[in-house]
C-alpha cells in the first residue's frame, strides 16, 4: 500500500489547496470562507521556488485566519532531507492569528513527493504546546520525529503515519496526558523505517490511565502485531473502547487467537484487522463468532498474501501494509 493522493478532507472538512504565486488571488472574496475547508499550504518538495514559510506568509495576508478552522501543511521543500523546524517555527509564530485552530495535519506528502518513510520529520510538541485548543493533531513521517511527553486538554484525536515510529517518539505519546482523548492511532512501522518499539513500550496504552476516554485505540501496521494482540488480550483499555484497530501489520493466526480467547470483544462496535496473515478457518470463526455478537469485523486479506511469500530454503516472508 502507497500513499497516492493528498487529503480530500481533514477534521470534518473539505480539503482546499491555497494557490501557489502564479495564481494567488487579490480578492478574498474568491476564495472559500475561511472556516469552511481545511487550507492545505503545500510547495514543490524539489527544487521548490518557494519556500513553505513564504507561502503560508501568502496565506496569512489574504485569508481572515482568525476563522480558520483546520490547517494541512503539504510538501514543504526538501522535505527527503530537511525537516520542518521552519514550518513549525512558522507557524507558532502565527498562533496569535489562528484562535480558531482546531485541526492541524503536518506532512500530507505523497509518494510522487517522498516516501512515507524518507519524510524528514522533527519535534512537534511546540504545536501542541502554542495551540492549546487543538482538537486533532496528525504527522505523517517518522524519520527524525520527536515527540516528547506533553499534556494537552482538548485533543481528542491523534494520528502518525509512518512506516516506523521511533521508540523515543512512541514512549514520549506514551506518556503524554491526553484526558479529552478519544482517539488514538500509531502506524508503528518496522525497524528497517526506524519503527523499533517492543511490547513493553506499548504498556502505557494497554493500561490506559492517561487516556481516560480513549474509545478508538490503533496499534497497527506492526510486525510485533501478534505480540500486540496477545497483549490487548487482557489489556484494561480494552474493556472501554468502541473500535479495536489491530491491521495493516504482519498478523497470523497465533495474535487472533490470542485475541478471540482474552478478554471479551463483544462490547465492541468494530474489531479492524485487514491486511492480515490469517487462515481461512480463523477468519470464518472470528465472523461467527463476533459478527454475531453484532461487532463489526473487517478481516479482509487486502493486497496481503494469507499464505506469504516463501523462499526456496522455506524462508517465509510477511509485509506491513505501509513500509517505504
Amino acid at each position: 500500500m502507497t500513499i497516492g493522493s493528498h487529503l480530500e478532507e481533514f477534521h470534518g472538512l473539505p480539503a482546499f489547496t491555497f494557490p501557489d504565486t502564479d495564481d494567488t488571488p487579490t480578492d478574498a472574496s474568491s476564495l472559500p470562507a475561511p472556516d469552511s475547508v481545511a487550507w492545505r499550504i503545500a510547495v514543490d518538495s524539489y527544487e521548490a521556488e518557494e519556500q513553505w514559510e513564504e507561502a503560508f506568509a501568502r496565506f496569512l495576508k489574504a485569508v481572515d485566519t482568525q476563522q480558520v478552522r483546520a490547517l494541512i501543511v503539504g510538501a514543504w521543500s526538501d522535505v527527503y532531507d530537511t525537516g520542518p523546524d521552519e514550518v513549525i517555527g512558522a507557524l507558532v509564530a502565527a498562533r496569535d492569528r489562528l484562535p480558531t485552530l482546531r485541526g492541524l495535519f503536518l506532512g500530507d506528502i505523497v509518494m510522487e513527493e517522498c516516501e512515507i518513510s524518507w519524510i524528514v520529520q522533527g519535534d512537534v510538541a511546540p504545536l501542541l504546546e502554542a495551540f492549546p485548543g487543538l482538537e486533532e493533531f496528525a504527522v505523517r513521517g517518522g524519520n527524525q520525529l520527536a515527540f516528547p511527553a506533553v499534556r494537552h486538554e482538548r485533543l481528542r484525536k491523534l494520528t502518525v503515519e509512518s512506516g516506523g515510529i521511533p521508540v523515543a517518539a512512541v514512549r514520549g505519546i506514551a506518556d503524554s496526558d491526553l484526558p479529552a482523548l478519544v482517539d488514538l492511532d500509531l502506524w508503528l512501522g518496522t525497524p528497517e523505517y526506524g519503527g523499533d518499539a517492543e511490547v513493553a513500550d506499548l504498556e502505557p496504552f494497554f493500561a490506559g490511565s492517561r487516556l481516560p476516554r480513549l474509545t478508538r485505540l490503533a496499534l497497527h501496521n506492526s510486525e510485533i502485531q501478534d505480540a500486540i494482540c496477545a497483549a490487548l488480550a487482557s489489556a484494561p483499555v480494552v474493556a472501554r473502547l468502541e473500535v479495536l484497530d489491530v491491521s495493516m501489520g504482519v498478523l497470523t493466526d497465533d495474535g487472533a487467537t490470542a485475541l478471540l480467547t482474552g478478554q471479551p470483544l463483544t462490547h465492541l462496535k468494530k474489531l479492524d484487522l485487514h491486511h492480515n496473515y490469517l487462515s481461512a478457518a480463523l477468519r470464518t470463526r472470528l465472523l461467527q463468532t463476533l459478527e454475531g455478537a453484532g461487532v463489526e469485523v473487517d478481516v479482509d486479506v487486502d493486497d496481503a498474501d494469507a499464505d506469504a511469500d516463501a523462499d526456496e530454503d522455506g524462508t517465509v516472508w510477511r509485509f506491513v501494509a505501509v513500509g517505504e
